[in-house]
């Protein structure tokens, strides 16, 4: 398995659910997130998405620090939106002054991101690439489109070894990094020579693929098929996405 799927492998019953049925609940569930305005019903689908979480059974540790990654961003929100988004003066902190829009959009924004964030974790982290891209075609999607989705995330790390390769070789031959021309030059050196050697690579790869009859499409062995268990999570999670809805128009109402 490779090392970014960390949560792939697991008999949680989020892990064993059919990956049509994680595809599609996972695309509802964030668009419904991310259209709320109302903080009952992003607080409900924040609450919707640690369920699912827990039931997925992740190790806490591995999770929190994707989110802390994903949270290190939003707190950029946090620094500029208070200042710039023009409203009613909340606080004054000497010169400058936060609005009391501009806090309650960062609020939504760092409650959706973690909601939309944590479910994905729990839908769709919990099934390896191949098997979402796989599912992806049964679901109809092009084959072209699936073919990049695991061509890509197959041959970045390949790309990445390359890259450690290349940075390897010239620590070895006594470079320094610093803010310096000669470090400039020799780290655009550097990523030419990856996109050559990528070039190269996939000419290979592509020669490779020919000679095994490859011809536009990867097939599966395995065959998905819907259960009981299957259609009750997919109800459970409806009613989820239901409430989350039902709470957003309740405020309009």
């Amino acid at each position: 398995m490779i090392a970014a799927e960390t949560f792939a492998s697991g008999e949680s019953p989020m892990h064993r659910l059919d990956p049509r049925i994680k595809i599609i609940s996972a695309t509802v569930f964030a668009f419904t997130t991310a259209l709320a305005s109302s903080f009952p019903a992003m607080f409900a689908a924040l609450g919707a998405s640690l369920i699912l979480i827990a039931v997925s059974g992740l190790g806490l540790r591995p999770v929190l620090i994707r989110l802390a990654l994903v949270n290190g961003f939003i707190l950029f929100f946090w620094l500029v939106l208070p200042l710039t988004v023009a409203g009613h003066p909340y606080m004054q902190i000497g010169p400058l002054t936060l609005t009391r829009e501009g806090i309650l959009l960062s609020a939504q924004i760092t409650i959706k991101s973690n909601a939309i964030l944590i479910s994905m974790i729990a839908l769709l982290a919990t099934s390896s690439i191949s098997t979402l891209g796989h599912a992806l075609n049964r679901l109809k999607v092009p084959d072209k489109l699936v073919l990049l989705l695991l061509l890509t995330f197959r041959y970045i790390f390949v790309l990445e070894q390359e890259y450690q390769r290349l940075r390897r070789a010239i620590r070895i031959r006594g470079f320094t990094p610093g803010t310096n021309l000669h470090s400039y030059r020799t780290y655009a050196y550097v990523i030419g020579m990856l996109f050559v050697r990528a070039a190269a690579r996939a000419d290979r790869v592509h020669q490779a693929m020919l000679c095994r009859g490859f011809r536009g499409k990867f097939y599966s062995l395995r065959t998905f098929s819907l259960g009981t268990s299957d259609w009750l999570w997919a109800a459970a999670v409806g009613i989820m996405i239901i409430s989350v809805g039902a709470l957003e128009w309740s405020s309009y109402l």
